[in-house]
C-alpha cells in the first residue's frame, strides 16, 4: 500500500464515533462559557422589572381607586353622593348595595337589579365578607372595580381598585439611583432575649404593635448602622429613613426586605432594593412609618428616588 493510499483509507467506525463525540463535547464546552452568571447589575435590573410588574398587576398598587371607612351599622354604596360610600361615577350605579359592619364582621349586599359577583358568580343574598375566622380577603366585582375590607386597628374600611385606573395609564417608571454594590453590606441579626413588640404608627394616626424579628447591625461608611425588623411573609421588613428623605427620595422614608438569618446568624441588605412605599403611588394606601430608631443619620443614595406628589 503507498503512502498516499494509506492517507485516503476511510476512518473505521471506532474513529468516527470517537470524533463525532469529542466534537460534542466541544460544542458544550463553548455553550457553558457563553452562558455566562449575570453580573450584579444584571440581577438588579432583572429584580427592577419584576418589581414593575408587581405594581401593575392585578393586586399591584396602581390600580388602588378609593378608600372607604365603615360606621358600625348600615352603610350604603353607589355612585349617588346620598350614600354613605360613594364609589366613581361611570364605575358604579348609583345605587349598588349596602355593607353592614357588626361586631367586626362585614356582611355585604347587593341592591335590586345590580350584578355584583364573587370568583365570577352573582352575589344572590347577603354575603359575609369579613369575619375573624377568614383566612383571605372576600374579593367582589362590579365591571372594572374591585373591592374587599381591610382592618387598621380597631377600624375597618372597604378597599377600593379599579382595573382602568389612570394611575396604571400614567404609570411609566420609577427614577433610580445608580447601582452601587457598596450599599450591598452583610447585617448580624441580634435577636430579642425574649419575645417584644415595637410600636409601627401609620399615616392614618393608628398604631401597632409588631412583633420585633431582630436588630441588623451592619457597617456602612466607616460606621456601624442598627435597624429593627419585623416580619413579613417569611422575610425580614424594614421601615428606615435616611438623609435623603428630605429632597431625593420619599419624605417619610422607605420599604427594604431581606432574607431570614442563616445559621451563623448573618443576612444581606441591600440597599439597592430600596423601595418607595404605596402610598407614593396611590393616596388610598394606609402605609406604615419608620419607627425613630429607624431613621439613619447618614445618605443612602440607593434604590428606588420619589415618585409622585402623594
Amino acid at each position: 500500500m503507498t503512502r498516499n493510499e494509506s492517507i485516503n483509507e476511510p476512518l473505521n467506525p471506532y474513529a468516527r464515533w470517537f470524533m463525532l463525540l469529542w466534537l460534542l463535547a466541544v460544542v458544550i464546552a463553548s455553550g457553558f462559557r457563553l452562558a455566562k452568571e449575570p453580573t450584579y447589575r444584571e440581577q438588579i435590573e432583572e429584580w427592577h422589572q419584576q418589581r414593575l410588574e408587581s405594581l401593575r398587576s392585578e393586586n399591584g398598587w396602581l390600580n388602588l381607586a378609593g378608600l372607604y371607612w365603615l360606621k358600625e351599622g348600615v352603610n350604603a354604596v353607589g355612585a349617588d353622593p346620598g350614600n354613605d360610600l360613594m364609589f366613581p361615577g361611570g364605575k358604579a350605579p348609583d345605587q349598588l348595595g349596602t355593607f353592614r359592619l357588626t361586631g367586626g364582621e362585614v356582611t355585604f349586599e347587593a341592591a335590586p337589579g345590580q350584578v355584583v359577583q364573587v370568583d365570577g358568580q352573582p352575589v344572590l343574598a347577603t354575603k359575609t365578607i369579613f369575619a375573624a375566622s377568614q383566612t383571605k380577603p372576600v374579593v367582589l366585582s362590579h365591571g372594572s372595580l374591585r373591592w374587599f375590607v381591610i382592618k387598621r386597628g380597631n377600624r375597618y374600611a372597604i378597599r377600593l381598585r379599579d382595573l382602568e385606573s389612570p394611575f396604571l395609564k400614567e404609570f411609566t417608571g420609577i427614577e433610580r439611583f445608580p447601582v452601587n454594590e457598596a450599599y450591598r453590606v452583610k447585617a448580624r441579626v441580634e435577636r430579642p432575649d425574649k419575645p417584644r413588640t415595637i410600636p409601627i404608627l401609620d399615616i392614618t394616626g393608628q398604631t401597632n404593635q409588631q412583633p420585633l424579628i431582630g436588630t441588623l447591625v451592619f457597617e456602612l461608611e466607616g460606621k456601624t448602622h442598627r435597624l429593627d425588623a419585623v416580619g413579613e411573609g417569611g422575610r425580614l421588613f424594614l421601615l428606615f429613613g435616611d438623609e435623603t428623605n428630605s429632597h431625593d427620595t420619599y419624605g417619610s422614608g422607605r420599604f427594604l426586605y431581606a432574607d431570614m438569618p442563616g445559621a451563623d446568624g448573618l443576612t444581606t441588605l441591600d440597599f439597592n432594593k430600596s423601595i418607595n412605599p404605596p402610598c407614593a403611588f396611590t393616596p388610598y394606601a394606609t402605609c406604615p412609618l419608620p419607627p425613630k430608631q429607624n431613621k439613619l443619620a447618614i445618605a443612602i443614595p440607593a434604590g428606588e428616588k420619589r415618585y409622585g406628589d402623594h
